[in-house]
């Protein structure tokens, strides 16, 4: 059961976190700045009330699967999840309450588009991390039997 929560969490975290780097993406390069706001706000509202509780359920039920488990691929599936989490709350949180407070004052200038970059940047290392997780988690299961799994 453990296991269908813990991939569950990480489908979902992926997937937001994959949907607001690629909305990004589109919005800003193809509308005009009432999208780019609203999509700002829809990123905040609802979408880090969704990603951080599932960011968070990834943790807990990762950590718990991993419990009294050791090798190299644990070992570096906790030193990723360590620094995708740092990087989150340390940068993609703070980017997207500036971005989203800068688009709904209609300050869409040099310095959005700068933390935009930041934020983009950040997003792409953190998609990178959690989708070598993926597969290193997926190695962790081979050999394994179905109920184990």
């Amino acid at each position: 059961m453990l296991n269908l929560v813990h991939r569950g969490a990480a489908l979902t975290a992926t997937g937001l976190i994959a949907l607001f780097f690629t909305s990004t993406l589109v919005v800003e390069t193809l509308a005009g700045p009432e999208q780019i706001t609203q999509l700002k706000h829809l990123i905040v509202t609802p979408g880090l009330w969704l990603l951080i509780p599932a960011l968070a359920v990834t943790g807990i039920s990762g950590t718990g699967l991993a419990q009294g488990r050791g090798g190299p691929l644990i070992t570096a599936k906790r030193r990723r999840m360590a620094m995708a989490a740092a990087n989150g709350l340390l940068v993609l949180v703070p980017c997207a309450l500036v971005l989203e407070h800068r688009a709904a004052q209609g300050a869409l200038d040099t310095t959005f588009y700068l933390v935009q970059g930041v934020e983009l940047l950040a997003g792409a290392v953190n998609l990178t991390l959690l989708g070598q997780n993926l597969r290193d988690g997926l190695r962790t299961v081979r050999g394994r039997s179905p109920s184990a799994a």
